[in-house]
């Protein structure tokens, strides 16, 4: 599979001198549009130097500039497909449909966590065991299912946290509750939704530490996140697939349950009393 810029930037963003860096974060910042312009542009809102960008784009293996920008127009194409424009599944040499879907899946869980870092996880898990704030879990149409999930488990072994549902007005009252030591997990992909966007940036403007999960694309809301997450999710169907993510989010519920263990199994001991 051919690497989203994202990933490359995720991939080599620790052995990038300063001024590459802050390149990279504020492409990351306004993923892609930033990245869309001229370079000197990119270099005023970066606040480096033209050859700076070109060395930062070099990096990143693109021979040139105008080689960067067309893979970032590919990537704003494919941001904005619509299921019916994508490729539904080719028929399999046995004439059904799981093997293509299966295979597109595990080729999926594979470069998500090649891309993903056990350091990223461990920081995403102690910021989550903290019990000084609390954990707010939302998404989207199609993924507000996996933000349900995983704030069904975290609830069981620790208090304060909260699935997010109902219209958005709502989530905007919650707001109120919202402080620096909170931490708010979002799950977006495309075609991204506008009011997780607005949602998370009042958050933001009240210091409240986002988790981003998102595809390889980047939702909007990672120039407001403090850790993105950007899983593979196209298959060869008119939808996209959320089990990387899933998996992400599973293996985040495990660790905070191997983090929380003697509070967490107190807590489960005093929910099944009350049963």
């Amino acid at each position: 599979m051919i690497s989203s810029i994202a990933e490359l930037i995720a991939d080599r963003i620790g052995t990038m001198p300063a001024g590459e860096r802050r390149a990279a974060q504020t492409l990351i910042a306004s993923y892609p549009m930033i990245g869309l312009k001229t370079v000197a542009e990119f270099s005023a809102a970066a606040g480096v130097s033209s050859p700076t960008i070109l060395r930062f784009v070099a990096r990143l293996g693109f021979q040139n500039y105008p080689e960067f920008q067309s893979s970032l127009q590919d990537e704003l194409a494919a941001q904005l497909q619509s299921p019916a424009t994508r490729t539904l599944n080719p028929p399999s040499p046995g004439g059904g449909t799981v093997s293509p879907m299966l295979e597109a899946t595990l080729d999926n869980m594979r470069e998500t966590f090649r891309h993903l870092s056990d350091r990223q996880l461990a920081d995403i898990a102690a910021r989550l065991v903290d019990r000084r704030g609390k954990t707010f879990l939302i998404g989207g149409r199609f993924t507000d299912p996996l933000a349900r999930y995983m704030a069904a488990h975290l609830a069981v072994v620790q208090p304060d946290v909260f699935h997010l549902a109902g219209q958005e007005s709502m989530w905007r009252d919650r707001l109120i509750d919202m402080g620096k030591r909170d931490v708010l997990v979002i799950f977006d992909i495309r075609r991204y939704q506008d009011s997780l966007a607005r949602f998370a940036e009042k958050a933001h403007q009240r210091g409240v530490q986002i988790v981003l999960f998102t595809d390889q694309w980047l939702s909007p809301i990672a120039r407001f996140a403090r850790h993105v997450i950007a899983g593979r999710t196209a298959v060869p169907s008119a939808w996209d697939s959320s089990a990387a993510l899933f998996v992400v989010a599973e293996m985040l519920i495990g660790a905070v349950t191997r983090q929380l263990e003697a509070e967490g199994a107190k807590r489960i001991r005093e929910m099944e009393s009350l049963r």
